[in-house]
C-alpha cells in the first residue's frame, strides 16, 4: 500500500515538473495584451512623462514630452525642444483636435481622429492599436523587459516601418524605438515617468486655460527680415529652381521659391508674427512632426513654423511623403544665397 502511494507521488511530481519544463501556464503575449487591455478600460486617466529623439540625417532632435489622458478621448502632450525650448500642445477635446503654439499666441484647429488615425510613440492607446493590429509581430521576453515588434501605421511617413515597445515586468511603458526602412532607429521615445491613476480637472483640457497657463521658457527674437533664403537639400530629379520673389509683409517678409520640370512644386517661406490676442485658425490636413515642430500635413501640401519662420510646400505632382521628403531636408543644412 506505502509503495503505491509513493509510486503515485512520485509520477505526480513528474508530473509536475514536466508541466512547468514545457512552459505550460507561462505569461505570454495574450496575458500580456489581455493585462493591458483591463488597466487601460478600467483607469480613470494616466499620466507619462519622459524624453524623445527624432533622428533626421546627422541631426539629432530632443524634446521634453508630456502625456496626459484622462476617460472620454480627452489628450494633452506637451513637447518642448531642448534645444530652443519652443513649446507645442497637442490637444484633444470635447471641441475638437488643436495644435497650440503658445509663444505666438496661435492655436490651430482640425477636424481629426487624432492621435488614432496613426502611430504614436509616446500614447498607450495607439501602441496597442498597431500591436492588435498586426497579425505578423513578435514577442520575446528579456530578463528586465517584455519586447513586442509591431508593424507602424505612418502614411506619411513610409520608410517608418516597425517599432520595438519595452514593457517591464510590471506591465509598464518604458521604451519604444521607431525603425526604418534601413533599419536604423528613426524616433526614440523613453519613459521617466509613469502614473496610471494620474487624474485631472477638465479645464486642464480646455483650449484657453492651456494658452494662459503656458509657461514660456522660449526666448523669441522676432524675425522682420529674411537675411538668408534656405533651400531645400532634396529636389527630384529633373527638377529646378525657375523662380524667386521677395514680398514685403506689413510685418516682415515673404520669400517665394517657384520649381519646375517633371515634379513641380512652390516653396514659401516668410517671417512669422506674434498675435496680440489668441487666435484659433482652422486647418485641414492632419498634425505631424515636421523636423524640429509640429507641422500640418494635407493631401498637397506640408507646413511649420520654425526658429520664427513659417514654411510652406504644395505640389499637385507628387505624393505626399516626397513632399515631407522635402520639407525635412531643409532643416538639414540651412544654405544661403
Amino acid at each position: 500500500m506505502w509503495g503505491e502511494c509513493m509510486k503515485k507521488i512520485v509520477w505526480l511530481s513528474l508530473c509536475a515538473f514536466l508541466f512547468l519544463l514545457t512552459g505550460c501556464g507561462k505569461y505570454d503575449e495574450k496575458d500580456i495584451m489581455k493585462d493591458l487591455n483591463a488597466r487601460l478600460e478600467n483607469i480613470k486617466g494616466y499620466y507619462l512623462e519622459g524624453e524623445m529623439e527624432i533622428i533626421n540625417n546627422e541631426d539629432v532632435y530632443k524634446y521634453d514630452v508630456k502625456v496626459a489622458y484622462q476617460k472620454n478621448e480627452l489628450f494633452k502632450v506637451n513637447l518642448k525642444n531642448k534645444a530652443n525650448n519652443h513649446e507645442q500642445i497637442l490637444l484633444r477635446n470635447n471641441d475638437g483636435v488643436y495644435v497650440l503654439t503658445p509663444s505666438l499666441n496661435k492655436s490651430f484647429k482640425f477636424q481629426s481622429e487624432w492621435p488614432y488615425n496613426n502611430s504614436q510613440c509616446y500614447i498607450l492607446q495607439t501602441l496597442l492599436k498597431d500591436i492588435k493590429n498586426d497579425n505578423e509581430k513578435t514577442f520575446e521576453e528579456t530578463e528586465n523587459y517584455y519586447v513586442i515588434t509591431t508593424k507602424v501605421n505612418y502614411p506619411n511617413n513610409r520608410k517608418l516601418e516597425k517599432q520595438v515597445i519595452y514593457f517591464d515586468k510590471q506591465l509598464e511603458i518604458k521604451e519604444v524605438q521607431v525603425i526604418n526602412d534601413t533599419g536604423n532607429t528613426a524616433i526614440k521615445m523613453k519613459f521617466t515617468k509613469t502614473d496610471m491613476k494620474a487624474t485631472y480637472s477638465e479645464k486642464h483640457f480646455t483650449l484657453n486655460e492651456n494658452m494662459n497657463t503656458a509657461v514660456l521658457d522660449e526666448v523669441i527674437e522676432p524675425v522682420m527680415k529674411i537675411e538668408d533664403i534656405i533651400y531645400p537639400m532634396y529636389i527630384p530629379e529633373a527638377t529646378s529652381l525657375s523662380d524667386q520673389n521677395k514680398v514685403n509683409k506689413t510685418e516682415g517678409e515673404r520669400i517665394i521659391l517657384t520649381f519646375e520640370g517633371e515634379k513641380p512644386f512652390i516653396l514659401v517661406e516668410e517671417t512669422a508674427t506674434k498675435e496680440d490676442e489668441l487666435i484659433t485658425i482652422p486647418t485641414y490636413g492632419e498634425p505631424s512632426m515636421i523636423i524640429d515642430t509640429v507641422g500640418v500635413i494635407s493631401d498637397n501640401s506640408v507646413s511649420w513654423i520654425s526658429n520664427g519662420l513659417e514654411y510652406y510646400i504644395a505640389s499637385d505632382d507628387m505624393e505626399i511623403d516626397e513632399l515631407v521628403t522635402i520639407a525635412t531636408s531643409i532643416g538639414t543644412i540651412p544654405v544661403g544665397k
